[in-house]
């Protein structure tokens, strides 16, 4: 692939991870936050569905295959994404795109505690750099709104559910996994929706764009874009490129939602990038036999 269309897919799929913040954001003033989330990653698991059976691809086999199926749609859709719209019901798009982007920082502090993987030490300046700046990003908030908490939590499961992919990984068809995690996360976010909320949808013509918007494109086409640059080049490189994503949401923010973009944010948001850079520039980790 040449390095003119890697480019372009690259902010492709990154503008697309950043920008559903304020398009997510957008959708609940038509619906409850767990509600939207729900149907958003049932309908794409549903496509996703179609999609792999027509391509034949390899199922996942036996109980505890698909219980590790259910752990990570757990986690990753109905965990994040739950957690991402809940949040965006009382900050802005912005500072809960910044806080679920902090999840490369924590898989590196996680996978220490939890499978003793070793990092290099610019490694380890970035996660400081990037709690660095959530401290200053954090410290120009002068309201607390639960929506932080949340939308700390949702890279808290981001991370979580990040390590176990890399560890059961091997044992699934990529395609597979991704349909079926969402099917199963989004009839969680569903039925979660039935019990914790007041459920809610107005269906008009808006509601209907951003609900497809979020489905279709920030879901199944930002998923194919992202797994086809990991396949046809080098992952570590291509992850590197992560650090875009918040920058696209808090752009996306200011501009769908007029946010304001303060200082503390500007600065907040350098370090907290330059943090995941450092992070991801190093493409090889191993974990040290006892």
């Amino acid at each position: 692939m040449n390095k003119y269309n890697f480019f372009i897919l690259i902010i492709l799929t990154t503008f697309l991870m950043g920008s559903s913040f304020a398009v997510g954001k957008i959708g609940l003033n038509y619906s409850s936050p767990l509600l939207l989330a729900g149907l958003r990653f049932l309908l794409a698991g549903i496509i996703m569905t179609v999609i792999v059976k027509l391509l034949k691809r390899k199922q996942p086999s036996g109980l505890k295959n698909w219980g590790r199926v259910a752990i990570i749609g757990t986690l990753q859709t109905a965990g994040v994404m739950g957690c991402i719209f809940i949040s965006l019901r009382t900050i802005p798009a912005s500072e809960s795109s910044i806080l679920t982007f902090m999840n490369p920082l924590l898989v590196i502090i996680f996978g220490t505690l939890f499978l003793g993987i070793k990092y290099k030490w610019y490694q380890w300046s970035g996660v400081a750099l990037g709690f660095l700046g959530v401290g200053i990003t954090l410290g120009g908030i002068n309201d607390f709104k639960i929506g932080i908490v949340f939308g700390a939590f949702s890279a808290v499961f981001w991370a979580v559910s990040t390590l176990l992919v890399n560890k059961w990984g091997m044992n699934f068809d990529t395609w597979s996994l991704s349909a079926y995690q969402m099917l199963f996360g989004g009839t969680l976010l569903l039925l979660l929706s039935l019990v914790l909320e007041n459920s809610y949808f107005i269906v008009n013509i808006n509601s209907i764009f951003i609900l497809l918007w979020l489905s279709i494109m920030s879901s199944i086409v930002q998923f194919a874009v992202w797994y086809f640059l990991l396949q046809n080049g080098e992952p570590g490189k291509t992850s590197s490129y992560l650090f875009l994503a918040p920058l696209f949401g808090v752009l996306t923010g200011s501009i769908l939602l007029d946010e304001p973009i303060s200082y503390s944010l500007i600065a907040g948001g350098v370090f907290i990038l330059t943090g995941i850079y450092l992070v991801n520039c190093s493409f090889k980790t191993f974990v040290e036999k006892p």
